[in-house]
């Protein structure tokens, strides 16, 4: 879905002389943890003057900030008759709209990662490894301009790369914690469709079932493309680590894996189709640097190939 789209309208809603924050804006999605997304969202708004992001503030009052400046903000907002005074709005509370009309699309969006987390399977549903692909996307720095997918697939026993692809696609999804899927698979998609043989396991740059619904990008992926899958992070979001297992919510749901001691660990979880066990001696065979080669390799395809394709259009 185009959340860009889908927020602007939100903002648009916003009567004459009343303003609002980014907490209301995200609740109006539907999560309050959308609240970082909704100012990056304003950030990159292509046109101020339709869509009046101005008007959106922080809950204290304070400003925030103004992809044209804050010195044209706070003119914007003296034109619809709202005084600034030190930085904050005057009687910021008379001022306050949040009775939006909305769907809520975050908690479709959350409802529908419900459903599909029963369809999860963590055991090993296959009986030979013979390639493994890394999956990853690198962003432009503006919103609008096109992400680039990349793909690399090698051979499990040998190493040897057998498969490079990239795609260029936009996205219409910011970051926000819990839904990458929602921002990575449309491109993920294409750039799978393009390959020439379905590879026995995909890592992606995401969690499996170490997710708040059981469903991070490696499962709800690995569910869609019906392909075994293995989530690999360089971060843990979720749960605490014991003895390198990492639990959550009551649970052991992933592994954390240092190739040496000198570097930091990677974060393995299950995605789908396969088992936790196997997730990490896959990743311990692939890993020579930090991350395991496939998405290693796929990271530094898809990074090298947007700054290739933006110096060609400077």
């Amino acid at each position: 879905m185009n959340l860009f789209s889908y927020t602007y309208d939100i903002v648009r809603q916003i009567p004459d002389g009343k303003v609002s924050t980014y907490g209301a804006v995200a609740k109006a999605l539907g999560d309050i943890r959308a609240s970082r997304a909704v100012g990056w969202m304003m950030n990159q708004n292509p046109d101020a003057d339709s869509m009046p992001c101005f008007k959106i503030v922080h809950s204290d009052g304070r400003l925030g900030g103004f992809g044209l400046g804050i010195d044209e903000k706070i003119r914007r907002l003296d034109a619809d008759n709202i005084l600034v005074k030190d930085g904050k709005l005057v009687d910021f509370d008379s001022l306050f709209f949040d009775e939006f009309t909305t769907k809520y699309p975050l908690k479709q969006l959350h409802k529908e990662q419900e459903m599909l987390s029963a369809k999860i399977k963590t055991d090993d549903c296959f009986s030979k490894i013979e390639t493994v692909a890394g999956v990853d996307v690198a962003y432009p720095s503006n919103a609008f301009d096109s992400a680039c997918g990349a793909c690399v697939i090698i051979d499990y026993q040998t190493k040897e790369i057998l498969e490079e692809k990239t795609i260029f696609a936009k996205t219409m999804f910011p970051y926000i914690p819990t839904y990458l899927f929602y921002r990575q698979f449309p491109i993920v998609e294409k750039l799978m469709k393009k390959i020439t043989k379905k590879p026995s396991v995909i890592l992606f740059d995401g969690n499996g079932i170490l997710h708040p619904k059981q469903l991070g990008l490696a499962s709800h992926a690995g569910v869609c493309l019906n392909v075994p899958s293995i989530g690999v992070t360089k971060r843990l979001l979720y749960g605490s680590v014991n003895k390198d297992n990492i639990t959550f919510q009551g649970k052991v749901r992933g592994y954390a894996f240092q190739v040496k001691k000198n570097i930091l660990p990677v974060f393995v979880s299950s995605g789908h189709n396969v088992s936790l066990k196997t997730s990490v001696e896959i990743v311990k065979n692939l890993c020579v640097y930090k991350n395991p080669e496939p998405l290693r390799r796929a990271h530094l395809l898809a990074k090298q190939t947007l700054l290739e394709s933006r110096q060609r259009s400077a």
